[in-house]
Formats: C-alpha cells, structure tokens, sequence
C-alpha cells in the first residue's frame, strides 16, 4: 500500500513540476514591472489556466515565426518587439535568468546593489524558460518522499497540494530574488486551511492550534532579522516564513526549530561554496527562499518519520 501511494505521488510530482515553468518564468520579473505576457520572442502565452500552466516552451518560437502584434500588459497596452528583434544569439541556455541573476530586493541574503536581470534566450526548439525535466524529477522527488514519511495519514494530501507553489517560489527566487505576494499571502491561508481540514479528520498526526502558532513563531523571528538586519533578510522571506512555520509547527516544536536551522544551515553552506570557489564574498546577494523551502522539506520528512 504504502509503494503504491509513493508511486502515485511521485507521477502527480512530476506532472505538477511540468506545469510550473511557465508560471516561474511569468512571475520572475523585477519589482514595480507587471507579469510577463508574452515569451522572449514577442507571442502572447496561452494555453491551460489562461497561459499559466504548462511547458515553457513556444512552438511559435519554435517553427520561426514572428511576432506583431501588441500584448496587453498589467499596466498598459505596449507592443511588443518582433521574435528576430528580442532574441539573442541562440546558446544552449534556455533562460539566463535561472542561472542566478541578481535582481530585486524582496528577498535576498546580503546587501548589495541589485542588477537588471539578463534577457532569456530562445533557442531554435523554442524553449526559454527553466528546465522542464529537472523541475519535474525535483517535484517528483519531493512528494515521493513526503509520501514515504507521512504515509496515507491526511496531512499527506495538504502537503502534496502545496509543493507546486513552493516550486514556483523557489524558481521565481533563484532567478530575480523575489517571493511575489500573489503566492506567498494565499498560500499563508491555504495551508492554514488545509491542516485545518486535515485536523477535522481521523489519523492525522499533527496539531492545527500548533501549527498555527508555529506560524506566527517562525513569521516573528524572521521579522525580527529582518528589523535588525534589513539589508540581509528580504520581507519577502518574512512572509514565507509565516506559510513554513504553519507546515513546519504541525508536528511539533523540535521540527520547526530543525526546519528552521536546516534552512539556515543550507544557506550558509552555499555561500561558503561561493567563496571557496571564489565565485562571491561575503557581500554576494543570496536567494534565501530556496534554503527556507529545502530546510522545511526536511523538517517536515523528519516530523512524518518521527510521528509514524
């Protein structure tokens, strides 16, 4: 049973880590500048969800074609420059802006100037936004695992539900160092809600009044960092602090504190990978929200195994 229930939510993994490029590469964009409409090469997104879900892929871009028409933005109707004239020389990378461009300051781990993030590129089969496959292995792996810790209890379904969003925000901040609010307020409800629900109903092995006290602890101390050192913790993570302590004080304080240091502990290591191999210092802008959402996974793996 067990095997079978890992199996099941590793497919919705990967199916899930395959519908959430294109949303990643529409929401990665720089603070006060609406969400992408179109692709680099000029065509208006379109498909399931009104052009959020799906492969970030252009089949326009794709076959050659050219872009003329205007795309309304969030702001005003502008047009669009044509696909020969917004794209670069074609290249290997899908995106420059997966590779860790600096951009904004909503969340970020040191202080330094941010710079414009680089124009995507387009290769000749029409891709341009993060890579597809590996977002889908990495979603895939997530839920296997969470299914392999909490078994068939309900939080289970809570947490599957949620690690499409978490894959977003990861993407959105490895590439412009942001935590966009469209996701981070709603998710703070949802999964408020969800543990709510999944505590109305027989063998689960948290506490909602927990969890949402684990919310507030883990969102207070991240405010604090933040009040203290501004210019080192964006208030974008402060937010996604809040939604990590709700999932993390599910089961319990000693899971969100490892949760927490887990994230810490992470980040740290990277940077002192960037150092060492002399590709920052000390001052290097950081994503934090990456780390934040890896440390919790742990956590929370180590919560289902330990409530089992």
């Amino acid at each position: 049973m067990l095997l079978l229930l890992i199996v099941l939510a590793a497919g919705y993994g990967g199916v899930a880590g395959l519908l959430v490029p294109r949303a990643a590469y529409r929401l990665a964009v720089e603070p006060e500048e609406p969400w992408r409409v179109a692709c680099p090469g000029g065509h208006v997104l379109s498909g399931p969800a009104r052009g959020w879900l799906g492969l970030a892929r252009c089949a326009a871009c794709a076959a050659g074609a050219s872009a003329t028409t205007a795309v309304p933005t969030a702001s005003a109707t502008t047009a669009v420059p044509t696909a020969s004239a917004d794209r670069v020389p074609e290249t290997d990378a899908r995106l420059d802006d997966y590779a860790g461009a600096v951009g904004g300051p909503e969340s970020c781990a040191a202080g330094v100037t941010p710079s414009p993030a680089p124009r995507a590129r387009v290769r000749s089969s029409g891709w341009y936004g993060p890579w597809s496959v590996p977002t889908s292995l990495g979603a895939a792996l997530a839920c296997a695992a969470l299914a392999a810790a909490a078994g068939a209890r309900p939080e289970l379904a809570v947490w599957l539900l949620l690690v499409p969003f978490f894959v977003v925000l990861t993407l959105v901040d490895g590439a412009v160092h942001r935590l966009p609010d469209v996701l981070t307020l709603p998710l703070l409800a949802a999964a408020a809600a969800l543990l709510g629900a999944a505590a109305l109903l027989p063998g689960h092995a948290g506490s909602w009044t927990r969890a949402l006290l684990g919310g507030l602890a883990l969102g207070g101390a991240y405010l604090v960092l933040f009040l203290v050192h501004p210019s080192g913790m964006g208030f974008g993570d402060v937010k996604l602090a809040l939604t990590l302590g709700v999932v993390l004080g599910w089961y319990g304080w000693p899971v969100l504190f490892a949760g927490a240091f887990a994230g810490f502990l992470l980040g740290a290591l990277y940077g002192m990978g960037l150092v060492l191999t002399r590709r920052g210092d000390r001052k290097t802008a950081l994503p934090f929200g990456p780390f934040m959402v890896f440390g919790a996974l742990l956590g929370v793996l180590l919560g289902g195994l330990g409530a089992a």
